[in-house]
């Protein structure tokens, strides 16, 4: 997980390989929930959104505090976790709706990626009227997905890796958008739990 390049002129190569590879085992192990079926489940799923949010922030910031090549070093091993973080909120929310049988990887994945790879994953989700479907896919296509997911997901990363080169200011941001990111990933499972519950 710490495969990162650095170059002797501070470029950063992250490997797509590395982050792919990350993606599907995060994908691959839908965790057990923490939670249980509840008649009115937006609010709770709204505060297990802000604990997955705040945890993910204070991960992530407090592994972006390290300088130089030290904190660009701890680039994969925080975006793993931060993945973690939101698999394990978004099979809570969905056990608070009562639809954890129908949370597959397919599911995770567009979960988790929806908005950061939308361009990647617009396939995979077909709206038919107001309610949104998303495909399963075969071994192969989700082989491909994850390639695809995995090379936007390091383009990103490598844009923003400068930040950490400025810890405390780097630290903050990095752990900013965790919060934001995380808080997306909640927005979208919910909004796909809410066109499942419109077709009941």
């Amino acid at each position: 997980m710490h495969d990162l390049v650095i170059s002797n002129n501070g470029d950063v190569s992250l490997p797509a390989r590395k982050i792919e590879g990350a993606i599907e085992r995060v994908i691959t192990a839908i965790p057990a929930p923490r939670t249980r079926p509840v008649p009115h489940p937006d609010h709770e799923a709204a505060q297990i959104a802000q604990r997955a949010a705040k945890r993910a922030a204070v991960l992530s910031g407090s592994l972006a505090l390290p300088p130089g090549p030290f904190g660009l070093m701890t680039v994969l091993p925080d975006l793993y976790l931060i993945w973690q973080t939101q698999r394990q909120m978004i099979a809570d929310i969905f056990e608070l709706y009562g639809r954890t049988p129908e949370l597959t990887r397919t599911h995770m994945l567009y979960c988790l990626f929806r908005h950061a790879a939308s361009h990647v994953l617009r396939d995979v989700a077909v709206r038919t009227g107001e309610r949104l479907i998303v495909r399963q896919v075969s071994a192969s296509a989700l082989s491909s997905l994850l390639n695809s997911v995995g090379i936007s997901v390091t383009q990103r990363i490598i844009g923003t890796a400068a930040g950490r080169w400025v810890p405390i200011v780097g630290a903050v941001a990095v752990g900013g958008y965790a919060y934001w990111d995380t808080m997306q990933v909640a927005k979208t499972a919910r909004r796909l739990l809410a066109t499942l519950a419109s077709t009941d």
